[in-house]
């Protein structure tokens, strides 16, 4: 079986298309998500509903529960005061421009998908399976992440929230990174996203990455009341 996982889309809509759009190129016609739809971009309502158009099964991240309940803080794990700072307005702004509706679809959003796929069991979730914010680096020791997965009795683990993309094999466990589709932190402003392929002899992880129009959505940085610097950041590649 062959399909595609996003994560990490921070209302950026713009990103979002593009990859649909990809994603529909390459003939996939089941995609997941691991969550982070809303925050620090400004279309949180239209990245939401072009999830639930399309009837794309979705985890919750930390930043949709926030949103959703309105939690004063965004879960974000940041170790820097500004960068805690800017989530904060980040927060503050996406809970005012979000839907009472579109709350009540992310607080609503399961926190894990498990899925047996020939043979193998698949579990989706957006930070880790112990906390929504809990980061899996490329450098997470390598014990920790066969813990993880011994403990879920997963053969495959499919996440998201460090906004790098990977694929890690570690004796027979798999662990797939979705990067960000919509704000990245990779290096460059590109969008994106896994393609993974799942059956009895193999697991492979495509890592696609999307060029779109990043300056449309700088432009509505900039003509909103977030931040400035997220445009930057957008731009850069930095998350």
């Amino acid at each position: 079986m062959t399909f595609a996982v996003i994560a990490d889309i921070h209302s950026n809509i713009e990103a979002l298309e593009a990859v649909l759009k990809d994603i529909e190129n390459r003939k996939i016609y089941k995609v997941y998500c691991v969550g982070d739809l809303v925050g620090y971009y400004p279309f949180p309502n239209e990245v939401i509903e072009r999830l639930r158009e399309d009837e794309i099964q979705t985890v919750m991240g930390n930043y949709d529960e926030s949103v959703g309940k309105n939690l004063l803080v965004c879960g974000c794990d940041y170790g820097d005061e500004h960068q805690m700072m800017l989530a904060g307005q980040s927060l503050e702004w996406t809970k005012r421009n979000t839907t009472d509706g579109n709350k009540k679809y992310l607080r609503n959003l399961p926190r894990e998908l498990r899925l047996n796929i020939s043979g193998k069991e698949v579990l989706m979730v957006h930070g880790s399976p112990r906390a929504l914010n809990e980061y899996l680096k490329l450098t997470t020791p390598s014990d920790y992440l066969k813990e993880l997965a011994e403990e879920q009795k997963a053969d495959v683990l499919i996440f998201g929230h460090t906004h790098v993309p990977y694929h890690r094999k570690i004796d027979e466990y798999h662990f797939i990174n979705a990067g960000s589709a919509g704000k990245p932190k990779h290096g460059n402003p590109n969008a994106t996203y896994v393609v993974v392929d799942i059956a009895q002899t193999h697991v492979k992880a495509d890592i696609i990455e999307v060029p779109y129009d990043y300056e449309k959505v700088i432009q509505a940085v900039e003509k909103s009341d977030l931040p400035d610097e997220f445009a930057e950041l957008l731009r850069r590649g930095t998350g």
